[in-house]
């Protein structure tokens, strides 16, 4: 291992014997000291990331989460602060070994937060704790109604729609009977659901019997994977619960994105229609179910929703079925309107997410986003219920904006920034979280100006990780446009080094989006992380390629089905550029690194470089797009994506392009070392395809090498784990670029 990456002293990470967690907390906190002012994996993984957080209902105080790593005990401590609103007075809630998150504010005395699985209360200054559930540790989120006379707990319940139950005189059997797919989602076997339980609450606190409001359903929600109590909403009369549902189970859930926005009535009477509305698609059935088994418009499970019947019914009737994503609901202060986000198409999970707007009283929906062509990734209501805050990716940055009840968009920030996670903190601010390639999550506080935008104030405050970012040298970021193979202009960001010198040659990596529609925005990554590729001498090269939101509708589209043309020649054509253009770019030097669709650009690359590379690193990238057709448990990104599945004889000519041009088929002219990455509890992109692409670089006599995680998924977690990552990845770049 190069010692550079040992240049942190960090004994707050370790969990010491004798000190209490909140010792352990402040030492974390107050006294790291590196001994180099670059950034390390050790130093990122000594950083508290902030998490959850919610204002107080006068706007006074703000509680929040804060996770804090153990890299010796290879665990987390999540702790609850408070402080006022300004940022000020910022006092420790948390005082025990245990996490406590998910923190709601029952009054502007008293918060709930969860601990070990159940729901607790205690005072602002964190004294008088009680546990109002009892459980046995089952509640996974929770959502108070605004008078505090119920409360919804989410919990999990069996499952084995997908996977028989094991006879029960073998308790002991591992084995697993599949009868039907949506057996594993991402990272597990999928043997349980979340529910949402609806429970009374007595006048101290304390949480009833809970009813599972989607009894006898086997359908989930919120959705998995990533789906939270932010998939559910409260009427602001405590009469009506909105949740997220994807009512489909085995094939049909694997080949569909069709969740709708239900409308739980507690005043209505069991057995009642109306007890569970739902106003995606009440009074516009659709005609000729075509997922019923008897259909003359049945879907083709084996072929992209896109020109199957299911996405032309509503041109066809003149409805709007809303049959693609729709999630994250939430009332107007009033109680009139939803709100959700919307995507138009069934099958297509990287539809642009539109803004939607229920009208509960003359029931009838209005997109509010229609003249921003990207997406709208969170929003909240104004406390007047006539304006919406929300934001969106636009050319490379995530901004704030507002709409009204009409459509009529202003763009409220204009950062080389992210915001993210809105909420109301009084009547004219707005509470958010933002980060940039050189600085990791805080809290702001937003004062909107829509009448003069350029005069909306930004003020920060939380300084979370102050104490190690003061310690740390930062690079710098620069835009640069270049026209593309098609005649187009795209972005790409420069991210230099600390202490950087124009006269001087620096290595230089093309970072590969994921995706293959996530934005090359201005994240904060605690894996793929530019300020630490750049602190260790390299310069980042980071393409806004076709096929990333942003930059409009066309441009992010243009990928599916055309995974190897145009957004390939884009990789290049930025690298080119830089090569060429950018002195300070070592144009011997080059690297090409990136994870899940940027692991595909990779393995796809190293067999198309034409010797411009000298290494290449893939993380969870698609080797063999054949196997990974089958291998995804989602169905409907394949479908959308490829087109067909490889067996079909009529193949579209978008089908057999891709199939044709699957990395695996040009091994034969690879030449470069590679470094593959996988965890074997990727179900999304299954860990043999990581195999496979290692076993032929070695059976082609490539030098390679193979990190495999047995108990990563998609992603890395666990604190050990990140390190080997960060350590392993950088070995590998010194070693070829830096002839270390």
């Amino acid at each position: 291992m190069n010692h550079s990456f040992k240049t942190i002293v960090v004994a707050a990470l370790l969990i010491m014997s004798g000190v209490s967690a909140s010792a352990q907390t402040m030492i974390q906190r107050n006294n790291i000291k590196l001994t180099s002012d670059r950034m390390t994996p050790e130093a990122l993984w000594a950083m508290g990331r902030i998490g959850g957080y919610a204002a107080s209902p006068d706007g006074k105080h703000i509680v929040y989460n804060v996770a804090y790593y153990s890299v010796k005990e290879n665990k987390s401590h999540h702790i609850l602060y408070m402080m006022d609103a300004d940022g000020k007075n910022q006092k420790k809630l948390t005082t025990s070994t245990k996490s406590e998150t998910d923190a709601a504010w029952l009054s502007n005395e008293r918060i709930a937060f969860i601990v070990d699985g159940e729901v607790w209360s205690m005072n602002s200054d964190g004294s008088n704790r009680h546990q109002l559930s009892k459980t046995n540790g089952k509640v996974e989120g929770f959502l108070f109604s605004p008078d505090q006379k119920h409360i919804v707990l989410i919990k999990s319940i069996p499952y084995h729609e997908s996977i028989q139950e094991n006879p029960s005189d073998l308790p002991k059997a591992t084995g697993r009977l599949v009868t039907d797919l949506n057996y594993r989602h991402w990272d597990h076997y999928v043997e349980s659901i979340p529910h949402p339980f609806l429970a009374p609450v007595a006048d101290d606190g304390t949480i009833g019997e809970a009813k599972d409001i989607l009894e006898g359903m086997p359908y989930e929600c919120p959705m998995a994977p990533f789906g939270g109590i932010e998939q559910l909403a409260w009427s602001p009369d405590s009469k009506k619960i909105a949740y997220t549902c994807r009512m489909k189970k085995g094939v049909e859930y694997a080949i569909s994105t069709d969740s709708d926005i239900f409308l739980y009535d507690l005043e209505a009477e069991e057995g009642m229609v109306d007890k569970n509305r739902n106003l995606c698609k009440e009074g516009v059935d659709l005609p000729n179910n075509p997922f019923a088994k008897q259909s003359e418009n049945r879907v083709d499970p084996t072929k992209s929703m896109k020109n199957q019947h299911i996405n032309s019914i509503g041109k066809e009737n003149g409805f709007d079925y809303n049959v693609g994503y729709d999630q994250n609901p939430k009332f107007s202060p009033d109680g009139r309107y939803v709100a959700w986000l919307s995507m138009e198409r069934d099958g297509y999970e990287s539809d642009r997410n539109r803004l939607l707007v229920f009208d509960l009283k003359e029931w009838k929906k209005t997109y509010v986003t229609e003249s921003f062509d990207s997406n709208v990734d969170d929003f909240c209501w104004s406390p007047d219920s006539k304006t919406l805050y929300f934001i969106g990716v636009w050319h490379a940055t995530e901004n704030m904006y507002q709409t009204n009840l009409k459509g009529e968009v202003t763009q409220l920030t204009n950062d080389w920034a992210d915001f993210g996670s809105l909420q109301m903190l009084n009547d004219k601010q707005i509470l958010a979280e933002r980060h940039d390639y050189f600085n990791a999550a805080d809290l702001y506080v937003v004062t909107p100006n829509a009448k003069k935008p350029e005069k909306t104030e930004v003020k920060q405050i939380t300084e979370e990780n102050k104490h190690i970012f003061d310690q740390l040298a930062k690079g710098k970021v620069q835009q640069r446009w270049v026209k593309t193979t098609d005649g187009k202009d795209m972005l790409y960001w420069v991210i230099l080094p600390p202490d950087f010198d124009e006269s001087k040659k620096y290595p230089t990596l093309l970072f590969c989006e994921g995706g293959p529609q996530s934005p090359v925005s201005q994240f904060w990554s605690y894996r793929w992380n530019f300020m630490i590729m750049a602190s260790q001498g390299y310069i980042v090269i980071a393409p806004n390629r076709h096929g990333l939101p942003g930059f409009g509708s066309e441009w992010c589209e243009e990928i599916s089905g055309d995974w190897t043309g145009q957004c390939m020649d884009d990789y290049l054509t930025a690298i080119d550029d830089a090569a060429a253009n950018l002195p300070y770019v070592d144009k011997d030097h080059l690297g090409a690194v990136g994870a899940s669709f940027g692991g595909f650009s990779v393995y796809y690359l190293a067999g198309h470089h034409n010797k411009r590379f000298k290494c290449f690193i893939a993380h969870d990238g698609a080797f063999n797009l054949e196997s990974m057709y089958t291998d995804t448990e989602e169905v409907w990104f394949s479908n959308w994506e490829y087109e067909d599945a490889y067996w079909n004889k009529d193949l579209s000519e978008n089908a057999r392009k891709t199939y044709e041009n699957s990395p695996h088929k040009f091994v034969d002219q690879w030449d470069t070392p590679i470094l593959c990455i996988h965890g074997e509890k990727d179900y999304r992109i299954n860990a043999n395809q990581g195999m496979g692409a290692f076993n032929a670089a070695r059976l082609r006599g490539i030098e390679a090498q193979l990190l495999i995680f047995p108990d990563e998924n998609h992603w890395v977690l666990k604190p050990q784990n990140g390190i080997l990552w960060q350590r392993t990845f950088f070995n590998w770049l010194n070693k070829w670029l830096k002839n270390e």
